[in-house]
């Protein structure tokens, strides 16, 4: 029996959307937890905390397009930056309550939304970000599913940021989740040298490097506000809800 529960509890690191594949034979079983910390899913979770009914992901800018004749907000990001025509981009102080409150929104990323389309056959998928860390392990603890921490990471590539929240999640679930797979330990063995200056150091990553040429260096600080949305983006036949808002005796 012990050996059940253990199994049960395990929990893993996908370290970029490369690896991903190497995951997916029991995938049905797993609660996979997409991470993409600058921007997309701390975007995701501060659009649902503003009010956003939904978010469809989509896999193309011209995808999210065909949803603006149903009245909703088009949103699209690629390389860092929003696409020619869109109203919004990828950039969580850019969806106010004024803009995106009770309205549903067509979102496409470059690499977060591929992710959460990647994960479709998982037994839930959700949105995970330093906005909503509390509420989401609170969550992963009740339900005690095997985890797949999923990292977004760049173009297929590892980055610090991800890998990094990874660690952070994942230590804050430590205590109810054995864990023998060495990228979940690297991820930890990160956060726990780095947690007390995150800022200081994502400043070292490749995408804060973008954000600078970008001149979007204050999006960083933005996206480690620590529970500032605390919403469970769950990913279910490609839409995006907040769950939270349906659950009745959760408490985060």
């Amino acid at each position: 029996m012990k050996g059940v529960i253990l199994q049960q509890l395990m929990l893993e690191t996908v370290l970029s959307p490369a690896l991903f594949p190497l995951h997916q034979s029991d995938i049905e079983t797993k609660i996979v937890v997409v991470i993409d910390i600058l921007r997309a899913t701390s975007t995701i979770c501060e659009a649902l905390q503003q009010g956003a009914v939904e978010i469809v992901a989509t896999a193309t800018p011209d995808e999210a397009l065909t949803y603006r004749s149903k009245g909703f907000l088009c949103a699209a990001e690629r390389d860092g930056v929003t696409v020619p025509g869109f109203e919004l981009g990828n950039a969580p102080q850019d969806y106010s309550r004024e803009l995106v409150g009770g309205k549903s929104i067509a979102l496409t990323t470059t690499n977060g939304t591929r992710c959460l389309r990647m994960s479709t056959n998982a037994h839930q998928v959700f949105a995970g970000s330093f906005l909503n860390i509390s509420v989401l392990a609170s969550y992963l603890r009740r339900e005690q599913k095997p985890v797949l921490l999923f990292c977004a990471g760049w173009k297929d590539k590892f980055n610090l940021e991800d890998t990094f929240f990874a660690g952070a999640l994942a230590s804050m679930l430590a205590k109810d989740f054995p864990s023998d797979c060495d990228a979940t330990l690297a991820a930890m063995h990160m956060w726990e040298l780095n947690k007390d200056r995150a800022a200081d150091f994502l400043k070292n990553a490749s995408h804060a490097r973008r954000f600078q040429h970008l001149q979007r260096e204050t999006d960083i600080d933005v996206c480690l506000r620590l529970d500032a949305a605390p919403v469970l983006p769950l990913f279910k036949d490609g839409i995006i809800r907040n769950l939270s808002e349906n659950m009745v005796d959760f408490d985060a």
